[in-house]
């Protein structure tokens, strides 16, 4: 007779005494491997943890209210003939994945589905002959970066049976977004947000005064967001067994990657096929002195220097996303900041009438705002950094605490070792792929800011998606119509698909809908009426073809038009929409009644229903 198995509490990190919220099996019932036996909630994050065996539950050890630990037993099983305890079970197709390829086969011994369109021919012409895979591998899939590209990816190709390695340099996975990104940044711009709106309000009978700002406190909440996701992924990626590498990687061949730590420590680990998610880094101007922290990037910008009190001014370099974004923090946080742009507007690309209010804010906020103006030197000095700037009104110079350099990311294509592997890089930096995110090697892939098109962390998960799959012989592939832009400032910027100004430069023909916030009750209530929707539509077929969004929460309401893009969905289709009110949502069914000259929100003239 097969002994009984004795499932415990698994490693679960630095927690203890971690509560039970959910006990998800009863005795006498066949769980298989992987399935979940209880649901363990810590203040910072859930898990369930699965079974080690399938099997017959004998006894459930937990109940819901207790509270475990490490090695705390959860379960006893009768494993029958399972007796592997790393055996997995084979999962089923999600309802909603692609369809297998014809003859594909699912798990492990599937083989990755050929390329569904050519590489270009420069990609082609740089392909050397790779060496076939190694018999015994150390991975499957070997992803290298585990931003929000990377962690999906390795989690995606793990969950579809592929046994995966993760290599990432930094402590934490996450990369950029995660760590010194997107959130840390949204956190700092959460602060921002409520110290406006509290100052905004005295006009309106509830005056707090002059905030208190402790920036020491501020950033410890900021790192604790980030430590809570962050954490998060670590233990995702425990249960999901995917083993983390930490160390910088670079390709030695087409199937060997080398990994080294930073205690100058190597490691050689062979993998079958590869996913490289390795991101970008802040691009910079040449000319400014070297090694003085006084000059920043936007990762230094985060960090809240003690040394830089409020009152110092602060030069933002860049009238881009980033750039807006760091200067809509440090103004709310007390600083002067002054704004230069090369180009004549700011948020170049993106439509005048939705850039307006956003400038308007800002010109009564910030310092200065300087566009079509250069900065041609920066000179270190003891009391602070002298910077000259030309232009038709530049003030020619100009004494900062700091200045923030934002112009943009470059991708990392030169840190993973592309030539050892016969990875194609073009001109720009970017590493072409097909819809299938393969490069020229067929087994490598890549994805994120490593690829052309936008630098968004919602692109490269969708990206790692469909690598993974691919991988791991689904059929998948890059189809999105459209990826939404956010500029969260404030009022924050969106938009998605067509814009006008793409539109006028590409001689596309548009008509379009639009409801000024000053009619929403919403937006009135929220003392914010300064917003815009708008919607582009086809003449021909009515269908939404883009969509611009300017206002507070602007980055929430964009993704309803993402979805009627994708959808192919026309004004109807939105107008007829029961949305609730009082929202800012309704501002897009509103927009959509505007078009088809239904709204009785707003008086257009007369023109029929279309």
């Amino acid at each position: 007779m097969t002994e009984p198995i004795r499932i415990v509490v698994p490693d679960i990190g630095d927690f203890e005494s971690v509560d039970v919220v959910e006990v998800l099996v009863s005795a006498g019932e066949h769980v298989d491997v992987e399935a979940g036996l209880i649901t363990l909630e810590s203040d910072k994050a859930s898990m369930e943890v699965p079974s080690t065996h399938s099997g017959v539950v004998l006894e459930v050890a937990v109940s819901l209210g207790d509270k475990v630990s490490e090695g705390d037993l959860i379960a006893v099983l009768d494993p029958g003939d399972e007796s592997h305890p790393d055996q997995r079970a084979e999962r089923p197709r999600h309802p909603h994945a692609p369809p297998e390829a014809p003859g594909a086969t699912s798990g492990a011994d599937a083989a990755p589905e050929a390329p569904a369109k050519e590489q270009p021919s420069a990609a082609e012409a740089a392909t050397p002959s790779p060496s076939s895979a190694p018999k015994e591998v150390d991975a499957d899939v070997l992803v290298l970066g585990a931003g929000p590209g990377g962690y999906t990816a390795a989690f995606r190709a793990a969950d579809l049976g592929r046994r995966v390695v993760l290599v990432e340099p930094h402590a934490n996975l996450g990369g950029v977004c995660l760590n010194v990104g997107c959130i840390p940044s949204k956190a700092l711009l959460h602060a921002a947000r409520v110290v406006d709106e509290a100052a905004e309000f005295a006009a309106h009978g509830i005056d707090f005064g002059a905030p208190a700002i402790d920036r020491a406190k501020l950033g410890r909440w900021k790192d604790g967001v980030v430590g809570q996701l962050t954490g998060g992924l670590a233990q995702l990626a425990q249960r999901r067994r995917v083993e983390v590498v930490r160390g910088h990687g670079r390709f030695t061949g087409p199937h060997e990657v080398a990994v080294e730590d930073g205690d100058g420590g190597r490691r050689t680990l062979s993998f079958g096929q590869a996913i490289v998610a390795v991101g970008s880094r802040p691009a910079m101007i040449p000319g400014l002195p070297e090694g003085d922290p006084r000059i920043w990037d936007s990762t230094d910008a985060l960090e809240l220097d003690p040394e830089f009190e409020p009152g110092g001014r602060l030069l933002v370099i860049g009238g881009g996303i980033i750039g807006l974004e760091m200067a809509t923090v440090y103004a709310a946080l007390g600083y002067r900041v002054t704004v230069v742009e090369l180009l004549p507007e700011l948020l170049t690309g993106v439509d005048r009438d939705l850039v307006r209010p956003l400038q308007r804010r800002l010109g009564a906020r910030l310092e200065n705002v300087h566009l079509a103006t250069q900065v041609t030197s920066v000179k270190a000095q003891k009391n602070g950094l002298m910077v000259s700037m030309e232009g038709e009104n530049a003030p020619g110079t100009g004494l900062f605490g700091r200045v923030l350099v934002a112009v943009g990311r470059r991708p990392n294509s030169d840190r993973f070792g592309a030539e050892a592997a016969g990875v194609h890089v073009d001109e720009q930096g970017f590493v072409p792929v097909d819809d299938q995110q393969r490069t020229n090697v067929p087994h490598i892939f890549a994805i994120g800011d490593l690829v052309p098109g936008p630098m968004l962390a919602h692109k490269a998960t969708h990206e790692g998606k469909v690598a993974a799959e691919v991988a791991a012989g689904e059929k998948s592939g890059f189809e999105a119509r459209v990826i939404p832009s956010v500029a969260y400032t404030d009022p924050e910027v969106a938009w998605v698909g067509l814009t006008e100004t793409e539109a006028r430069e590409k001689g596309t023909p548009y008509e379009k809908g639009t409801f000024p916030w000053g009619a929403s009750g919403r937006a009135l209530t929220l003392g914010r009426s300064e917003g815009l929707t708008k919607l582009l539509f086809d003449p021909g077929t009515g269908r939404v073809i883009g969509a611009g969004i300017v206002g507070v929460n602007a980055g929430d309401l964009i993704a309803e038009a993402a979805l009627a893009i994708e959808m192919n969905a026309d004004a109807a289709d939105l107008a007829l929409t029961v949305h609730p009110h009082p929202t800012l949502s309704e501002t897009v069914a509103f927009a959509a009644e505007a078009y088809e000259g239904t709204i009785t929100d707003l008086y257009l003239p007369r023109r029929g229903k279309r």
